[in-house]
């Protein structure tokens, strides 16, 4: 509890919640002054916080300690990122970890979990893109392998760590380095170009390439070897903060510039038009009729109804047998018996497609029109014996009158194989006119089983 509410502290800190070398770090290590550097400058400058696999048409893009890699980190080095290689964690030799030659890492708080490394889809994505003729920006952190360098011809031979501070100055003029005399920063990683890159800026003393131009297609990759020049700490150095000012402006010539922030843990929710934009519209109107389809399944239950819980199973049954003696004791056969004949009429009424404060006999009429006269025969009788019923046979009949005209309407789910010896005509009408009674209990005192007996 001790190490997670202190993360959440650190986390939550204002402007040190971010990952190295995003744009929303305001902490040494951060590279928010370089984006403020950008915009009040008057470039178009702005952040990127969804997948690289949707880009926009003629943006440019700026890559700041950003991961390529074929998936995210495995085990180990998640194990590594959190200390856990000392308590028995296996580690693997060929994961890379997220950590430089000098003990600087690149992920911070919560943000080990939630950022993400390049995809392979995403990085065929963007080198798709560049050979459009888009720009990239691209600060390489540290000197493993790295796909995205690979597919421009770049190679990466790490520099000495024991050289904290090195001097960098322009190998030629270059709209990239227009004004630049000299820039300072640490460098982790030296650059062998293929032959059609040029170099941007080298070491004043090896002649080791530090910064460099590589064209690949109809668009261009500015690749940096030295992310430190981007960090805030790096700006008051030098012509450092010249430096990103040309480049930058020369990036975005043709377009806007977009600083990636989605491998940093920050996201943006996907719109409908995005998602068809990347799959096509086809695909999102699927995804739209398949969202209502199964909503609309979800409004409806399919299979037999479900018994009631038994509390609520026992209380109707009390109460239905509570009435039945207080209408059984009063002699109101006839009001018992034109509720139960109304009750059929209400149920029915949709059947006949008419609403329910209609008659019998006109719902009887529109189930005669849609070919059920096995139904209105029954709804007849039942309404027609309702209003003379004086005994409990009387009622009985109404309600079997009732129960047969439902039966001729409703889907017969299927039962169990009825016992032949028993009575089928007796056993449905007394489901139909008398309440399930509680394990045990005897019939009512007054009811025609009982007074037969």
């Amino acid at each position: 509890l001790g190490v997670l509410g202190s993360t959440l502290f650190r986390g939550a800190a204002r402007g040190s919640f971010a990952d190295t070398l995003s744009t929303y770090r305001s902490e040494p290590d951060g590279a928010h002054g370089l984006y403020l550097l950008a915009e009040e400058s008057g470039l178009s400058v702005g952040r990127v916080q969804q997948s690289l696999e949707v880009l926009a048409a003629g943006q440019n893009l700026a890559l700041l300690g950003v991961e390529f890699g074929e998936g995210s980190p495995g085990a180990g080095a998640l194990a590594r990122r959190f200390g856990l290689a000392d308590a028995g964690v296996a580690l693997d030799d060929d994961e890379e970890e997220a950590v430089d030659e000098a003990g600087r890492e690149l992920h911070r708080g919560l943000n080990r979990l939630k950022s993400s490394r390049v995809s392979k889809d995403e990085r065929e994505k963007l080198l798709e893109h560049v050979r459009g003729g888009a720009t990239v920006v691209y600060a390489a952190w540290g000197s493993g392998a790295d796909p995205f360098l690979d597919a421009l011809g770049v190679k990466r031979t790490p520099a000495d760590a024991a050289l904290e501070l090195r001097t960098l100055v322009p190998s030629q003029p270059t709209p990239f380095t227009v004004g630049v005399e000299r820039v300072e920063a640490r460098v982790q990683a030296w650059l062998e170009l293929p032959l059609d890159a040029v170099p941007l800026l080298v070491d004043d003393r090896f002649d080791e390439v530090a910064a460099a131009l590589v064209p690949y297609g109809q668009g261009q990759a500015v690749v940096l070897g030295a992310p430190e020049l981007a960090m805030n700490r790096a700006f008051g150095k030098a012509d450092n903060a010249q430096f990103w000012l040309a480049a930058l402006g020369a990036a975005s010539a043709t377009g806007p510039l977009a600083f990636d922030e989605f491998h940093h843990g920050f996201t943006s929710d996907r719109s409908i038009a995005e998602f068809a934009k990347k799959y096509g519209l086809h695909f999102a109107a699927a995804q739209l009729l398949l969202g209502l389809a199964l909503w609309a399944a979800a409004l409806r239950r399919f299979g037999r109804p479900l018994p009631p819980p038994e509390d609520v199973r026992l209380g109707s049954t009390d109460a239905l047998y509570a009435t039945s003696r207080l209408y059984r004791e009063g002699k109101h056969f006839a009001f018992a018996a034109g509720l139960i004949a109304n009750g059929a009429a209400v149920d029915l009424a949709p059947a006949a497609g008419l609403p329910s404060k209609a008659s019998p006999k006109e719902i009887a009429a529109g189930l005669r029109a849609r070919g059920r006269d096995g139904a209105a025969n029954a709804l007849l009788e039942a309404a027609r014996e309702a209003p003379g019923a004086k005994s409990d046979a009387d009622v009985l009949r109404v309600a079997r009158a009732s129960a047969q005209a439902r039966a001729a309407v409703t889907v017969r789910w299927p039962t169990a194989r009825p016992n032949p010896n028993s009575q089928p005509e007796r056993n449905a009408a007394e489901a139909g006119a008398r309440p399930r009674l509680r394990p045990g209990r005897t019939e009512p005192p007054h009811s025609p089983q009982r007074k037969a007996s």
